[in-house]
């Protein structure tokens, strides 16, 4: 009796055993994807349609879970949390690399350094591209696509026609020495703010004004404590999407085959929508009435870049005269002069 009792002991631990290592086989593996931009943006709707692609095609064995506005890392916190493998994707904006010490991708802040789309696919899908992603290996980081959002516009509480009107006023920034050098050169006074904090700072007065793109200048509600906004299309905002190494290489193959896969049409989804998210995001500022939005003239135009392109002379020694003469020499190829 009592061997029956233990036998039978032995075959409901071994059952149990079995259910459990079973559960823990099929448990999916979780990708925590953070961001600070709202749902409704470029980024955020790409992030959206990876985390659709990337479970669909791993058929649930992996569950992408994405946070945006900041609602896991802010801006200071969220890379680290990446490299200390706290969460495990990110789509950080490429400003972000240079306070990293991959001082390189501060070539996208350079002001008017892409005259067109055109040029930026060249770069971002080219040979340069691909080097630049190459370089955070030794951060402990995979880049794996960038993601576009489009060129930026001013907004500030006075009308902005000529960079002279930029003229000590605060404008808040990205941590990046080209944007700081880029306002110094406008006579602004540059202002690093994490962007999760850049709306309470215009509604108060901490600073005056900013630079983005027209679909976060809409989404995060700036437009409403803002009256102007002028189109200069100085600068440039993209993001590289990214991933901890420890974690992408520890991945079997055949899933991490399926991720590539699908952050592949998720980056051709994104680089589609841009545009029109911008173009629809500028509409609706123009329809709130809350911000004048002003197109530059020709001369106007000529005036920035004046004010603006010596910041790309000012900025060889730190990001390389060689990559920046590199983009130029895209821009040339296109027949941009």
């Amino acid at each position: 009796m009592k061997l029956k009792s233990l036998l039978l002991g032995f075959f409901a631990a071994g059952v149990t055993t079995l259910l459990s290592t079973a559960a823990i086989a099929q448990a999916p593996i979780v990708i925590k994807f953070s961001h600070v931009v709202a749902t409704d943006t470029p980024k955020g709707k790409a992030a959206e349609r990876f985390k659709e692609l990337a479970e669909k095609g791993t058929k649930g064995r992996v569950k992408v879970e994405i946070y945006p506005n900041s609602t896991l890392y802010k801006d200071k916190e969220e890379l680290e949390a990446l490299q200390l493998g706290a969460v495990q994707m990110l789509a950080p904006s490429l400003a972000k690399f240079g306070p990293l010490g991959v001082k390189e991708f501060e070539v996208f802040d350079l002001p008017y350094i892409f005259p067109g789309k055109d040029v930026l696919y060249r770069v971002t899908e080219g040979p340069i591209g691909k080097s630049l992603l190459g370089k955070l290996d030794s951060k402990g980081i995979v880049g794996l696509s960038f993601w576009d959002n489009g060129f930026k516009v001013m907004s500030s509480n006075k009308p902005m026609h000529l960079p002279t009107d930029l003229k000590g006023q605060k404008l808040r920034i990205q941590s990046s020495k080209v944007l700081d050098a880029q306002m110094r050169a406008l006579g602004a006074n540059p202002q690093v703010l994490a962007f999760s904090e850049v709306y309470q700072a215009l509604q108060t007065g901490v600073v005056d004004g900013t630079e983005n793109p027209p679909s976060n200048l809409y989404t995060q509600k700036m437009f409403e404590v803002q009256k102007h906004v002028t189109l200069t299309q100085h600068g440039y905002l993209g993001y590289a999407v990214i991933v901890n190494k420890k974690f992408w290489d520890g991945l079997p193959a055949d899933i991490r085959a399926e991720l590539e896969n699908a952050m592949k049409q998720a980056t051709k989804y994104a680089n589609a929508i841009a545009q029109q998210e911008n173009d629809n995001a500028l509409e609706a500022v123009k329809k709130s009435g809350k911000s004048t939005v002003y197109t530059l003239t020709d001369a106007e135009k000529a005036e920035w870049r004046k004010a603006l392109l010596p910041v790309q002379k000012e900025m060889e020694a730190r990001i390389g005269k060689d990559l920046i003469g590199s983009v130029n020499k895209e821009a040339a190829a296109l027949g941009y002069k």
